[in-house]
């Protein structure tokens, strides 16, 4: 097998999905599954820790404020996904093909 056969199994074995992007985002976006899934693991363990934090803060009426942030961010990352996935899988490409070189 040559190593460009063997870097295009790579790539499509490794490589994001939007629709699984967008699922995530839809069902677990205010905890930042999305983001967590497409390599932000920073901002998405921010996202996470600050929803589990505003949840338990709206029992004094402050966590709102968080969740109110967090929802805004949630709607801003559905623009954001497709250069997201796009970016993420240019950078797949580049480390396949750094290898078959």
């Amino acid at each position: 097998m040559s190593m460009n056969a063997r870097a295009a199994m790579l790539y499509d074995a490794n490589k994001k999905s939007l629709l699984v992007a967008y699922l995530l985002w839809w069902f677990l976006g205010f905890l930042g599954a999305h983001r967590l899934y497409l390599g932000r693991i920073g901002s998405g363990i921010f996202m996470l820790v600050v929803s589990i934090v505003s949840w338990v803060l709206t029992l004094v009426l402050v966590g709102f404020i968080g969740l109110a942030l967090i929802g805004l961010w949630w709607l801003i990352d559905a623009f954001l996904i497709p250069g997201m996935v796009r970016k993420d899988n240019m950078r797949l490409i580049g480390r396949l093909t750094s290898i078959a070189a």
